[in-house]
């Protein structure tokens, strides 16, 4: 308990989870006011969208360039303008009435959080090693689920007084970048190579079979969750027991929780299992969970589906980034976690896509068997690929911080 305490309290680590929690603030918070945004722009539901697609489409292009400036001029270089930037133009999305003003605003917006998602776990990998970066990892997972879970339930609340209030919240970045620039401590890449020398470090870190399996489990990873959780579930839920929104973003909601949980016990999993054991046991956790839901009919089996869904959510995802921000030095690990950006960006674009044609096939119960074949096909690439070999241990240790 002083060691978890220890890690908690670490004033840098609560900065990159003040991160964290803008990082998923762009998407998640404003969604609940998709109803009363059609109804003011006399806009359809599926011109809505584009409120996400130009908030994302940013980052497709932006990521990698974040990254190598990350790396190249330093962390907080990036990360403060990127947070004002993000607070600065999501703000203005308040005062704008013209629906393609704030599209434009949302894609600058996007500008701005193209860098967060990867910049937080790359200072985790900076500043911590070892058990304490395990630790770091895992509550900043923990901090994740907690802010997909609430930033719905908040954006709700602020709905009521009108859709154009959702957009206050980006506003906190703007303080956050500054306690960011006062109070972070952060080891900064020195030593500064040729371009030609860094780009190639940054392929002879990606060129490695263990990272081209960790990119895999990434892009299946979000298969599964955009595709059969987070595009089927709704439905499900609907055609099977006639549940409301509310109901529905309830049980969503309880599998964010039992993800934070599980993340926050990250320390005491990896004192019980490898690495690569954690990865295994994670997706056959999806497995079960697609097929105990795609076969439910009832609150039982449902609530028990969510439950093994979350278990595998919360080991998943910061055993996936613990593994990966070791196997990149300092002086190229923003870049290398870009490109990881990239990777689960594809499984978040593909998911429904792909999803959608085993529903196409045989509606609700094969959607759910199409996610639990892709987990199969996640736990075969995980045994076939992902094998660390003491070269990559030392590699890890030699690179930590």
């Amino acid at each position: 308990m002083p060691h978890r305490k220890s890690i908690i309290e670490n004033r840098n680590l609560q900065l990159i989870f003040g991160v964290t929690l803008v990082a998923v603030m762009g998407v998640a918070s404003i969604t609940p006011a998709f109803p009363e945004v059609i109804q003011y722009f006399h806009i359809t539901a599926r011109q809505v969208g584009w409120l996400i697609v130009s908030f994302t489409l940013p980052g497709i292009f932006l990521t990698p360039l974040t990254g190598i400036l990350a790396d190249r001029l330093g962390r907080k270089v990036i990360l403060i303008p990127s947070l004002v930037l993000f607070g600065l133009a999501g703000f203005a999305c308040f005062f704008v009435r013209d629906f393609y003003w704030l599209l434009l605003l949302r894609f600058v917006q996007g500008v701005g959080a193209s860098s967060l998602a990867s910049i937080n776990i790359t200072l985790i990998g900076d500043l911590f090693s070892g058990n304490d970066r395990v630790a770091a990892m895992g509550y900043n997972a923990s901090v994740l689920s907690i802010g997909t879970a609430s930033y719905p339930a908040i954006g709700g609340l602020l709905t009521v007084m009108g859709w154009q209030f959702v957009f206050l919240l980006p506003i906190l970045s703007v303080p956050l970048a500054i306690l960011v620039l006062l109070y972070l401590h952060n080891p900064e890449p020195a030593g500064q190579t040729t371009l030609s020398t860094y780009f190639s470090n940054v392929w002879q870190t990606v060129n490695r079979k263990i990272v081209w399996g960790l990119f895999g489990a990434n892009i299946l990873l979000f298969v599964i969750l955009y595709g059969a959780y987070l595009t089927y579930f709704p439905l499900l839920l609907r055609s099977r027991l006639d549940s409301g929104s509310v109901i529905i973003g309830g049980a969503m909601s309880l599998m964010s929780a039992v993800t934070a949980l599980t993340s926050f016990q990250m320390p005491r999993i990896n004192r019980l299992l490898s690495p690569k054991k954690q990865l295994l046991f994670a997706s056959m956790f999806y497995l079960v969970s697609m097929l105990i839901l795609g076969r439910s009919f009832n609150w039982g089996s449902i609530i028990t589906g969510i439950v093994v869904f979350g278990l595998g959510h919360g080991v998943l995802i910061p055993a996936l980034q613990n593994m990966m921000v070791g196997l990149a030095s300092i002086q190229e690990r923003a870049a290398f976690m870009s490109l990881n950006s990239m990777v689960l960006r594809v499984g978040q674009t593909l998911g429904p896509l792909l999803i959608g044609v085993f529903y196409e096939f045989g509606g609700i119960r094969t959607a759910f068997a199409g996610g639990a074949a892709v987990a199969v096909l996640m736990f075969l690439l995980i045994l076939i690929l992902v094998n660390p070999s003491k070269e990559d241990a030392v590699t890890q240790k030699s690179k930590a911080g």
